[in-house]
């Protein structure tokens, strides 16, 4: 057989890959320049740092490429999107190219968009976006195309089904954010922002000035509105997490994350767990460090939205080798008090893990549910209701601990009622419990000297009395904390990978 290739075929393999090229060009040779001095990689560079090293396939490279009434073309119509592997796992990706339009969003890119939103909903594999852009594309008025803009539908119908990252890299606007806003899990680079309108367009309709770190700002979404989950340095950074998430996640709801043994999978005792936790409860302590001792790799748990909500701690970790969650009080900060912003986060949380299989440890030393005028302002009791809510319904493997104290509906909403579909519940020697702390309900009701001694009395008998019920299933030693906890997974572990399926959700949301 001749490897010749003839005439007609030539013209057309060189007209192909004169289009290719131009679909690859990006903003060209002056505005990538000015982004490389800057410091930051172009699209197509971040593509090849997120995915496995060559495994990228570009789908839609040529759209953009035709002008019908002399409109100008932009490459890719500024999307650079396809399948590739992360963790040697199938994903598609979407990464809005700010050089090429301003990363805006014309009728080709929401086409595209939406056909690779609806191929991960399809082959049921992780969906990661990079957000850098302007938004719709304003000319996108001049010629009006049917069913836009379909991607909305497309990534709203994502959520539950398969993991899906928002990674935004830089300024993001409108249809974009949107976009993010319908993700599991939104990382933002530290001058990346992300808002409705920018600052031009706010200025313009309500006479308001703001910087744009102000209004949508990296830190201000991650810290105060609770919009973006983590804040990282740079790209690399967010790649990285990217990464390390997708490695606590299966590839759908219709799987489950694969276990990975080693050396550090196996039982041990927590020696060093006294020195860490008072026996006073009115002493704080790090949780973050207890979560720590009982992973199997201490410097590969992965925090879930650290900085909102701080009072109470969302974490991936692996147990015995398994992908798990964990929801735990955080005495270090309002010593431990569930507010409105630590509720919010949980409850997202606690239904991601939800819709993924994931098996939620739950940590309890908390002193109920944040009070006061401030406190109730902030829809306190409505956003603990949600909390209290996603826990009830969790379908995977619920366990829990309560280290040294628990009061009143804080105690519910970290898991703690009996019989509650917890795989197994423990607590530690020494637990306070009640509906509030015995010295401030006394002082409330005005109960004389002997009563408030006797209250005090009861609250300090918790594990004793709670252990005689049955209301936990097991007072332990702390040290055999981890080794019991990998007794509850392996109990549950056949559950776990039974017929995995989406969750239903049934319900209002409070």
């Amino acid at each position: 057989m001749s490897d010749a290739i003839p005439e007609d075929w030539q013209v057309l393999l060189a007209e192909h890959q004169r289009r290719l090229t131009e679909g690859r060009a990006m903003g060209g040779e002056a505005k990538l320049k000015r982004r490389a001095d800057a410091g930051k990689p172009n699209v197509r560079q971040m593509i090849e740092q997120l995915l496995d090293r060559g495994s990228f396939m570009e789908l839609g490279t040529l759209v953009g490429g035709m002008s019908y009434h002399g409109e100008t073309t932009a490459a890719a119509d500024a999307l650079v999107g396809g399948l590739g592997q992360i963790n040697q796992q199938m994903v598609v990706i979407a990464a809005e190219d700010f050089t090429t339009m301003g990363g805006s969003i014309g009728h080709g890119t929401s086409a595209k968009k939406q056909r690779l939103a609806s191929l991960a909903l399809q082959e049921k594999i992780p969906f990661v976006t990079i957000l850098e852009g302007s938004g719709e594309r304003t000319t996108n008025a001049l010629d009006r195309r049917a069913n836009a803009p379909g991607d909305l539908q497309l990534s709203a119908k994502l959520s539950g089904n398969v993991p899906s990252i928002a990674i935004v890299t830089g300024p993001s606007a409108g249809h974009g954010a949107l976009t993010g806003m319908l993700t599991d899990f939104i990382i933002m680079t530290e001058d990346a922002c992300m808002f409705t309108a920018g600052p031009p367009l706010v200025e313009a309709a309500l006479g308001e000035k703001v910087a744009k770190e102000d209004l949508g700002g990296a830190r201000m979404h991650t810290s105060r509105s609770g919009v973006a989950h983590n804040m990282v340095s740079d790209c690399t950074a967010a790649f990285e997490l990217a990464r390390h998430y997708l490695g606590f996640m299966p590839s759908s709801a219709w799987h489950t994350t694969p276990v990975m043994q080693g050396p550090n999978t196996v039982e041990r005792r927590l020696d060093g767990i006294f020195d860490l936790i008072p026996a006073d409860d009115r002493v704080a302590y790090d949780m973050r460090k207890l979560i720590a001792m009982l992973a199997d790799e201490a410097d590969q748990c992965l925090e879930f939205q650290p900085d909102y909500g701080r009072s109470l701690i969302t974490s991936f970790f692996r147990l015995g080798g398994q992908a798990v969650a964990c929801v735990a009080n955080q005495p270090t900060f309002m010593a431990g008090a569930i507010t409105a912003d630590a509720a919010e986060k949980a409850s997202h949380f606690i239904s991601l893990c939800n819709a993924y299989h994931l098996p939620v440890i739950f940590l309890a030393d908390n002193p109920g549910v944040m009070s006061g005028s401030a406190a109730e302002h902030a829809g306190t009791l409505r956003a603990a209701a949600r909390m209290y809510a996603a826990q009830s319904a969790l379908q995977s493997p619920k366990l829990h601990v309560t280290i040294r104290k628990a009061f009143g509906f804080g105690s519910s909403l970290m898991g703690m009622n009996p019989f509650d579909q917890q795989t197994l519940s423990l607590a530690f020697p020494g637990i306070t419990l009640g509906g509030i702390p015995a010295l401030s309900g006394g002082s409330a009701a005005k109960v004389d000297e002997d009563t408030a001694t006797l209250l005090k009395r009861a609250e300090r008998s918790g594990a004793w009395a709670t252990g005689d019920t049955m209301a936990y299933d097991e007072i332990i030693d702390p040290r055999e904390c981890r080794n019991y906890l990998l007794k509850g997974l392996a109990t549950c572990a056949s559950r776990v990978s039974l017929n995995p399926a989406p969750v239903a959700t049934v319900g209002v949301n409070p």
